[in-house]
């Protein structure tokens, strides 16, 4: 019995039943957030600690032995993606003390944010695949909702755009696991990855291996399915856009690694070179996108389709060197871009406008708010010493080496585009002086009572000194990539850890 691996999810499940239980109080629902959130972070730690000791962690629900049980399983890479969402949930929590409109804490934001971040969870330890999907669907329910509080109509528009083409991703997905479970007579993923190879239709695996694909890139808004995302991940109050940023695309990137190693890894040359021009499509489209908006967070959500393009394309390598990129770039994403979208939120706040042109003055009234928008900003763009650089020349260094030139030349130039992107919000929000039409400035030059600003700051700097400490001491990060990448490209090890009862 490893409780470790099962506490992820339990953690957010029953703080979600707490919450609603504390309908009448928000005050304790928010104490309540928090705690959860932080514990959240201390059972993925735990989850880390014990899986780089013994490798994999399995648990079969009701004492079936695998494949016929629902099966949780944790290697490295799992492991290091609850700890990210640990991080992310408790910088939220924190954060939306101050940042949630009273009406939205009133109608379930916090249990809403809970089953999100059990659905987040339970999406990365699951060894079955229908579960899988069963997980992808909770996240949806639980994300629709969060999209929609307030019933603005910017809202529902992007709502709509969001939850149509999800749900299209869900019928193929739940179509293509359908078909695998035709072939093959089973849903736990160990169990497919050891009969997929020994089907005579190798055609049609190739078909549903696509399906595979064009769901989980939708999910991960990947080209040339991603324009729900700059459509909607703007619209919500930021404490949820910074949620959705950190969180929601990772899990179709985590699938996308999970499925394409361990499972649909035979006939490479096809699947994996359709991943390469995917990956690269996505990050010159997301970028050009970025260069063309004037608005903070549209700018921000297309950074993260082509921030996305990177992660997918340490996969479609698909070499030791280029899958240790893709696993180090997701953890430096994640931080990163939750921190970006705080930064929004609080300008937004001190000025009433996510429109560059009604921004600035930043720098010159809050110092401290321009440093934490730099650290970031910074990072993403891929300057040194900062985490993004790490990330991307280790991506960059594998594409050299497996002789993708063209894609090479295309990452880089993102990255100075993407600096471009950066250097036009700094100039238009914390350099210049404040607009002389904006009004509003009296929180900004520090007039006004700042009772709860800690709770912007918390996160902010907490996320900003992670930056940091990936980028200066990135050693140990390096050597947890190294390890995920060991695991994923050795699906055996998986395989043996679920299937042949090796359990610490």
């Amino acid at each position: 019995m490893s409780p470790e691996l099962i506490l992820p999810v339990l953690i957010p499940l029953t703080a979600g039943a707490l919450s609603l239980s504390l309908w009448r109080s928000v005050r304790y629902q928010r104490l309540l957030a928090v705690l959860a959130n932080g514990l959240l972070l201390w059972s993925g730690i735990w989850l880390l600690m014990s899986t780089t000791e013994h490798g994999f962690i399995t648990m079969q629900m009701g004492s079936w032995p695998a494949p016929f049980s629902i099966v949780f399983v944790s290697d490295v890479l799992a492991a290091i993606m609850i700890v990210l969402t640990g991080i992310i949930g408790l910088a939220i929590a924190i954060y939306s003390l101050a940042s949630t409109p009273r009406g939205h804490e009133k109608f379930g934001y916090y249990p809403l944010m809970h089953l999100l971040l059990a659905g987040v969870a339970g999406s990365f330890l699951t060894g079955d695949i229908f579960n899988l999907f069963v997980w992808f669907e909770v996240m949806l329910l639980a994300s629709f909702a969060l999209l929609t509080l307030g019933g603005e109509r910017a809202q529902m528009e992007g709502a709509i755009k969001y939850v149509t083409l999800n749900l299209f991703s869900s019928a193929i997905f739940l179509s293509a696991v359908g078909l695998l479970y035709g072939m093959v007579g089973t849903l736990n993923m160990a169990d497919i990855a050891q009969k997929v190879s020994q089907v005579e239709d190798t055609g049609m695996i190739t078909v549903v291996a696509m399906m595979f694909m064009v769901s989980f890139g939708i999910k991960a808004a990947a080209f040339p399915l991603f324009f729900w995302l700059p459509a909607s991940y703007h619209t919500p109050q930021v404490a949820v856009s910074a949620l959705f940023a950190g969180l929601l695309t990772k899990v179709g990137v985590y699938a996308l690694f999970r499925m394409f190693t361990l499972i649909f890894n035979q006939d490479v040359e096809y699947t994996h070179n359709i991943l390469l021009w995917a990956a690269t499509l996505t990050m010159l489209t997301g970028v050009l996108g970025a260069a063309a908006q004037f608005e903070f967070r549209r700018i921000l959500s297309f950074h993260i389709v082509s921030q996305i393009g990177y992660m997918m394309l340490g996969l479609a390598l698909y070499t030791p060197l280029a899958i240790i990129g893709g696993v180090f770039y997701i953890m430096h994403h994640i931080i990163v871009k939750t921190n970006l979208f705080l930064v929004s939120g609080f300008t937004y706040r001190l000025l009433g406008s996510y429109e560059l042109k009604d921004l600035g003055g930043v720098y010159k009234y809050r110092p401290l708010l321009a440093i934490l928008f730099l650290i970031p900003a910074l990072s993403l763009a891929g300057i040194p010493p900062l985490s993004g650089f790490f990330a991307k020349f280790v991506i960059i260094r594998a594409a050299l080496e497996a002789e993708a030139y063209l894609v090479t030349f295309v990452a880089l130039l993102v990255g100075l585009l993407t600096l471009y992107s950066m250097i036009k919000i700094w100039a238009e929000v914390f350099w210049k002086k404040i607009p002389d039409h904006v009004q509003n400035t009296e929180e900004l030059k520090g007039k006004l009572n700042e009772k709860h600003a800690w709770a912007y700051y918390v996160p902010m700097v907490g996320l900003a000194i992670c930056t940091l400490i990936i980028g200066l001491y990135g050693q140990p990060i390096y050597e947890l990539a190294e390890m995920s990448a060991k695991q994923l490209m050795n699906p055996q090890l998986y395989i043996e850890a679920v299937l042949g009862g090796d359990q610490p």
